[in-house]
């Protein structure tokens, strides 16, 4: 099938690329014209496990193609995807400008009939309003139908998410455009995968087929909103506990870990940390929360779980002064600075958030990031010293800082980490240790929701 993908952000590059390795002729264009440029030399704007090889083979298959042409696109395609940013306007609503931008490209640009598939995160009702703009502006004979098909794609994870979803959710209002969407995703719900990668992963977890979840357009712009305000739900809770445990004396990894063993509460997102960050759960929420009060509903649930959120950073650097005082003058071992591990974004990172305060606050800092580095250097301004290793941030250092939870920093080699800092002290801020860990290493920790636990003596050689 003949498929244009207007944007080429996470969204829109991650499902342009997998729609073209499941068979489908893709064009994905963008207004931005030095990013296309870099596209079609092979230079990808963002780090996406499996990305490249996904784009190169399609590339190489001739399924895939970058063009700034937006209007020729649109004119070669049967169906189109509106993937384009909805970023937050001040009041925290969904700015849509782009969206209807688009929507009148394609009136203008279309000929005879024309599915067009919102996939970029939207409030209710925008479906409707897609659907009028492109009646509006209809230049010549264009017949279309509008659908919602909401990403649920992960970063860092947005390529498996793509083959393996738990669930494809889509919104018609009409028999053709339901039966568009199901021939689109057909193999992707046959498990008919075009590279053994994919297949190795699908029979490493047991694959079975996800559910298809066809709905009204309304229903389907809702889910979406719905989903990432309870996982940012999840994730604000668990934070909470973590404060309770501190307050009473437990430990949150237990706690946390009973309450997810629940098969109707689930473990997923119940992890304590400085935050929850990236261009979508904050933005979503915000506009989720702006939107149900459009229609009349004061979603003061949601209030509170921004709030807490917003504490993160500023009850986690209350455990930095509390160990380290006087903060002016200090080194700071900083490990991580995406907003999560596997992905290159720092779009509001909560790591961001306390490099920032500890640069006010005159310290120096070291810092690594496996992928994050170059958007860093761009973005932050200070003392900032970028290191080759993660081993590097500790040296001088009178504390490490873990603020991503990349799995390598886990590997590290700590004991050596220990002998070059002025002081063996940790503050982990995504819990990514176990009490005990590092206090073998020489190591005074504190983690999340946990008591302090400080250096143990090495055990004795047996003779």
């Amino acid at each position: 099938m003949q498929l244009c993908v207007i944007g080429t952000g996470y969204v829109g590059l991650t499902t342009g690329a997998c729609l073209a390795a499941i068979g489908h002729d893709v064009i994905c264009t963008d207004a931005d014209a030095a990013k296309i440029a870099n596209l079609n030399q092979g230079k990808l704007p963002i780090f996406e496990e499996r990305l490249p090889e996904v784009i190169a083979a399609a590339v190489a298959a001739g399924r895939l193609r970058f063009t700034s042409d937006g209007n020729a696109a649109i004119a070669a395609a049967e169906t189109v995807f509106i993937c384009v940013g909805t970023p937050p306007d001040a009041d925290g609503k969904a700015n849509l400008a782009a969206v209807e931008a688009v929507a009148r490209q394609i009136a203008q640009n279309a000929r005879g009939y024309r599915l067009v598939i919102g996939k970029s995160t939207v409030p209710v009702r925008t479906g409707d309003q897609i659907k009028r703009v492109l009646t509006t502006y209809a230049s010549g004979r264009f017949e279309c139908d509008v659908a919602s098909n909401p990403e649920f794609l992960r970063e860092g994870t947005g390529v498996y998410d793509f083959f393996h979803p738990d669930r494809i959710v889509t919104g018609s209002d009409s028999d053709r455009a339901a039966t568009r969407l199901r021939e689109i995703y057909a193999p992707v719900l046959e498990g008919r995968f075009q590279c053994g990668w994919h297949q190795q992963a699908a029979s490493a977890c047991g694959w079975k087929p996800p559910a298809w979840v066809a709905t009204s357009i309304k229903s389907a712009e809702l889910i979406k909103h719905a989903s990432n305000s309870f996982l940012s739900m999840k994730i604000s809770y668990a934070n909470a506990i973590a404060d309770i445990c501190e307050l009473a004396g437990a430990d949150s990894s237990e706690v946390l870990r009973g309450l997810g063993l629940d098969r109707r509460i689930g473990a997923d997102f119940l992890r304590p940390g400085i935050g929850f960050g990236g261009f979508c759960f904050p933005k979503d929420l915000s506009a989720f929360i702006e939107m149900t009060a459009e229609l009349g509903y004061d979603f003061r649930l949601l209030r509170e779980v921004q709030a807490v959120n917003a504490r993160r950073v500023e009850q986690f650097m209350r455990k930095v002064r509390e160990e380290l005082w006087v903060l002016q003058g200090k080194t700071l071992g900083v490990l991580g600075l995406a907003f999560k591990a596997g992905t290159d974004d720092t779009r509001l990172s909560p790591a961001y958030g306390v490099v920032r305060e500890l640069l006010r606050l005159g310290a120096h800092v070291r810092a690594y990031d496996p992928q994050a580095m170059e958007r860093a250097r761009q973005e932050l301004s200070g003392p900032i010293e970028y290191c080759e290793r993660a081993e590097d941030v500790a040296e001088g250092a009178d504390a490490i800082l873990i603020l991503t939870e990349w799995p390598q920093f886990r590997d590290a080699d700590w004991p050596a980490m220990a002998n070059r800092m002025a002081r063996a002290l940790v503050l982990d801020g995504r819990n990514l240790f176990e009490p005990g860990e590092l206090s073998r290493h020489g190591f005074h920790y504190r983690g999340l929701g946990r008591a302090p636990s400080d250096a143990v003596a090495a055990p004795a050689l047996s003779s």
